[in-house]
């Protein structure tokens, strides 16, 4: 991922520069796509994407009169994004935090909400910018960016993502293009000697494997967990956000699996646009009232080789609702 980025094609000139205010909609979904990656969650991205046409509005006048409207956009997107990273403490994938679990229980230990990355709908980022969205939006590089310092974070993200010039972004970020350059240089030393485990997720499979992506949803339905272990790398592992718990390895996938199973049988998966695109699915699980299904968890999945190298589970209910998801099945 690290040395992909400065592969990518990415012309932001070829945007078009919003003509009257009611063009700040059209920039939405590019603006959610960059703070998303600043934040890493999508609920706080959709919050400075708020406020940040709040901004906008509040300030018709300045807007007016730039040079360049989308310049100016990222600029207030990036203070705005800056004063809430202030005080926040780095958000983390469960497997960069700890080692997998010694012992498989049902899981308890938890963090706040605030202390994770979260998935993001497939809406984030413009459609025209997929060769960009589809590697840069993987959950492994939104936890590699959180390393960085909020500025440099910006830096990194306008020049390597969206591919800025250091001039551009220099005049979006109100910096000098020196600073810019400094910025850049230190924030790829810094992601250059990160270890983090989940960077082991970014050398997975282009392609899709769609069969091995249908035997999941019927394994996981059917709760076969002698199927749904075959799907797995022998060194394969799941995660389940907000709880601290992962585990790695056939035998602890397994012994979950079977924890797990008063809950998790007779679900139903529903697939979901997440990340760029990823293989993903959102969980319903029985309710007890009159065999309706209500909302668990979002499973994004990791393949490598033709198999599954990682599940995230994420669950959190408040994610159906920002994914436009049913309240219940």
């Amino acid at each position: 991922m690290k040395e992909s980025l400065s592969k990518v094609n990415h012309n932001h000139e070829t945007y078009e520069t919003p003509e009257t205010l009611n063009g700040l909609e059209d920039m939405r979904s590019e603006l959610t796509g960059y703070c998303y990656r600043m934040m890493g969650s999508i609920f706080e991205a959709e919050d400075a994407v708020q406020d940040t046409m709040i901004r906008a509005w509040q300030h018709q006048e300045q807007m007016r009169q730039q040079a360049s409207l989308r310049a100016w956009m990222y600029r207030v997107a990036t203070n705005v994004c800056l004063d809430r990273l202030r005080s926040a403490k780095r958000r983390a994938l469960p497997m960069d935090l700890s080692e997998p679990a010694a012992a498989v229980t049902e899981p308890r230990e938890s963090l706040p909400q605030h202390s994770w990355i979260w998935p993001a709908p497939g809406y984030v980022d413009d459609p025209g910018n997929i060769l960009v969205s589809r590697e840069t939006l993987r959950l492994s590089f939104i936890a590699l960016l959180q390393l960085l310092p909020p500025r440099q974070r910006a830096v990194l993200i306008l020049q390597e993502v969206f591919r800025w010039s250091a001039a551009e972004t220099a005049g979006a970020l109100e910096m000098t293009v020196a600073a810019v350059n400094s910025a850049m240089q230190r924030a790829r030393a810094t992601m250059a000697k990160a270890q983090l485990r989940s960077e082991a997720l970014q050398a997975d499979d282009n392609e899709v494997d769609e069969g091995l992506i249908t035997r999941y949803v019927e394994a996981f339905e059917q709760y076969n967990i002698t199927a749904l272990l075959d799907l797995f790398q022998e060194n394969g592992s799941l995660s389940m956000p907000p709880f601290t718990m992962w585990v790695q390895g056939g035998a602890d996938i397994a012994a979950f699996y079977q924890i797990t199973h008063s809950h998790c049988v007779g679900s139903r998966m529903v697939p979901v646009q997440v990340n760029g695109n990823r293989p993903a699915f959102a969980q319903y699980v029985p309710s007890g009232e009159d065999g309706l299904l209500v909302p668990w968890a979002i499973h994004v999945l990791e393949l490598s080789g033709g198999k599954i190298a990682h599940v995230h589970h994420f669950i959190d209910a408040e994610l159906f609702i920002r994914f436009g998801l049913p309240e219940h099945r």
